[in-house]
C-alpha cells in the first residue's frame, strides 16, 4: 500500500488509490473508485462506486460524492459538499415497489481542473463546472459553470470571473 489509510477508513479492495494519498477517519471508498496521487480525503468522506478523482485533489470533511461524478486534477471541495446524481429520485416505483439499481436515472457530473467548491454546496446532476471556477459556500448548482466562472446563491448564478489564484477579476451585478 503506497498511500495512508486511517484504521477507521473502509477502502474497497476493488478501488484504485494513488501514491501519497491520505484517507482519514471514517472515510468510505467503494468498489471501482479511482483516486489519484497526492489527494486528501478528510473525515467522513463518502466516495461511491466508480467515482473518478484526479491527482492533487483536496476533499474536506463530510463530503458525499455519488456514482456518476468525475473530478479532475487540482480540485478543492469544501466541507459538507453533496454531489447528487438523480434529478427525480424516488425510493419506490409507480407500483409502490422498492426501486433497484436499474430503476435509477443517473446523471453525470464533471468538475474540471483547478475548480473550487465552497462549503455546504449542493451540486445537481448533469452539470459541468469549468476549469478554475469558484463556487461560493452554500450554493445550489443547477447548471453548467464556465471556466473561471464565479457563481453563488440558490440557485447559483454567474456573478463574475476569477483568476487561477481565486482572485475576483470581474464582477457582474
Amino acid at each position: 500500500m503506497n498511500y495512508f489509510k486511517h484504521p477507521t477508513a473502509e477502502v474497497s479492495d476493488k478501488a484504485k488509490i494513488g501514491e501519497n494519498t491520505k484517507i482519514w477517519h471514517y472515510v468510505q471508498v467503494r468498489e471501482g473508485a479511482q483516486i489519484g496521487e497526492n489527494c486528501i480525503l478528510g473525515k467522513g468522506v463518502y466516495i461511491d462506486f466508480d467515482v473518478k478523482i484526479g491527482n492533487n485533489v483536496k476533499i474536506q470533511n463530510g463530503v458525499d460524492i455519488y456514482h456518476g461524478v468525475t473530478i479532475e486534477d487540482g480540485v478543492f471541495i469544501g466541507p459538507h459538499v453533496c454531489f447528487t446524481n438523480d434529478k427525480n429520485p424516488r425510493a419506490i416505483d409507480e407500483r409502490g415497489k422498492l426501486k433497484g439499481t436499474d430503476d435509477w436515472m443517473m446523471g453525470k457530473t464533471l468538475i474540471k481542473k483547478g475548480a473550487s467548491i465552497g462549503a455546504a454546496t449542493v451540486i445537481l446532476p448533469n452539470v459541468t463546472i469549468g476549469e478554475y471556477a469558484m463556487i461560493g459556500a452554500g450554493s445550489v448548482v443547477t447548471k453548467d459553470v464556465p471556466d473561471y466562472g464565479l457563481v453563488f446563491g440558490n440557485p447559483a448564478i454567474l456573478r463574475g470571473k476569477v483568476d487561477k489564484k481565486g482572485n475576483i477579476i470581474e464582477k457582474k451585478l
